[in-house]
């Protein structure tokens, strides 16, 4: 496999270069493993060690600690690419990066020369611990509590729904250290909270996984449990930016580029849609022609294809706006609602063109059809999208 180059020299042609790469695996690692793995929902293994060599668990993070220094724009590409191939993939390290991307932007400088170059290499693979058996979109209502004794710092609590949760070392854990703030977000911090002491080898006790949770789709990656009884880490390693009460803002901070990633994954669900009918509209005929000569399903193709590409210029417009280093909330919303809402109306006609055979699992459609519902819900829900860009909307349209 050829090694991807770093952004600081790139060209359009490295670019080219990298998106030819990844095409080529997926086409030829990837494609004939995927629908077996898929339905055995099996953890992949050798692919994660693939996409190590690549260098995608530091995609985003800076040349400094070791990572590729990937623009948003360039990433979405990569996640794109994948997740037409098996969205999955993109899963294993973009919750990775978002907990990288707490500790990049809001780490003390020790913590970044000590955690982002083990991020990099993928020694210790994560993800963002923030969903409880009784909050989710909710964070503000986590229970989750640490208590400072000492130099230390002891937690209490159970996290639900993941990613990375038990195949992964370590998770960026939201929690409350202060449960009485009045307001509640004020109260809450944010730590790298490892499994294994990555110093000595040791396994910190208090720390334990739970079961895998059975999915609909988004198979192969592992959504688990994750439970802390009395789980003692110190301060300076652990407290991402050495103060408590940040841990809203970071989460929410991290959220930008997850809400990207999964608009470029529903662009993906998108294009592969598409692909897949397109492909059968040709073979399969009805009535002495191919069943794309028809009206009826040119329709459908013609719609299929005009929201692929509105929800991919969407989405890279979305990374344009991260890159500059702004708020781009409302942007990152706007892209993931349409792609996710663009990826499950692709999906549904896909089946629609593919008739009968849509039921089959011999059949692409029969995933997609699965995963894309997963887009409108991961990172925030639709609706919660549409409250923040018509808040937005109105912040920056003052009268």
């Amino acid at each position: 496999m050829n090694a991807i180059p770093h952004e600081s020299s790139w060209t359009v042609e490295d670019e080219n270069m990298m998106l030819d790469t990844i095409d080529r695996w997926c086409r030829d690692e990837v494609r004939e493993k995927v629908m077996a793995m898929e339905h055995a929902d099996e953890y992949p293994h050798a692919f994660v060690e693939q996409m190590k060599e690549f260098g995608l668990f530091g995609a985003t993070i800076s040349q400094d600690y070791g990572g590729l220094g990937l623009s948003a724009s360039t990433y979405a590409k990569i996640v794109t690419r994948i997740s037409e191939e098996w969205m999955s993939l993109t899963g294993i390290f973009n919750s990775h990066l978002m907990m990288a991307t707490v500790v990049e932007k809001y780490g003390t400088d020790f913590q970044k020369e000590y955690w982002l170059p083990k991020f990099c290499s993928g020694e210790i693979r994560g993800a963002l611990g923030l969903t409880e058996p009784n909050a989710g979109t909710d964070l503000q209502a986590i229970k989750t509590v640490a208590k400072k004794d000492g130099d230390h710092y002891v937690i209490n609590g159970a996290k639900t729904w993941i990613s990375n949760g038990i195949q992964g070392g370590a998770v960026a854990l939201m929690v409350k250290t202060d449960p009485d703030s009045d307001p509640r977000y004020r109260g809450m911090s944010m730590f790298i909270t490892p499994k294994v002491d990555p110093d000595t080898g040791d396994k910190y006790s208090g720390y334990t996984t739970g079961n895998k949770m059975q999915k609909l789709a988004y198979k192969g990656i592992d959504s688990g449990e994750l439970f802390f009884d009395d789980y003692r880490i110190d301060a300076k390693r652990h407290l991402i930016g050495g103060e408590e009460g940040k841990g809203f803002y970071m989460a929410v901070g991290g959220l930008e580029l997850g809400r990207i990633n999964i608009a470029a994954r529903s662009v993906g669900i998108c294009n592969r849609a598409l692909e897949e009918a397109t492909r059968y509209a040709q073979e399969r005929k009805t009535f002495g022609k191919p069943i794309c000569e028809h009206q009826a399903i040119q329709l459908k193709l013609g719609e299929m294809a005009t929201r692929a590409k509105a929800a991919q210029l969407m989405t890279l417009d979305a990374a344009r706006a991260y890159d500059t280093g702004e708020r781009c909330d409302m942007e990152a919303g706007m892209a993931k609602y349409f792609a996710s809402e663009a990826a499950v109306e692709n999906s549904l006609e896909a089946m629609r063109i593919h008739g009968g055979y849509s039921y089959s699992k011999e059949y692409p459609v029969e995933r997609l059809f699965r995963e894309a519902p997963l887009m409108c819900i991961g990172e925030g829900t639709n609706e919660m999208q549409r409250m923040i860009i018509a808040k937005q909307q109105i912040a920056r349209n003052k009268i």
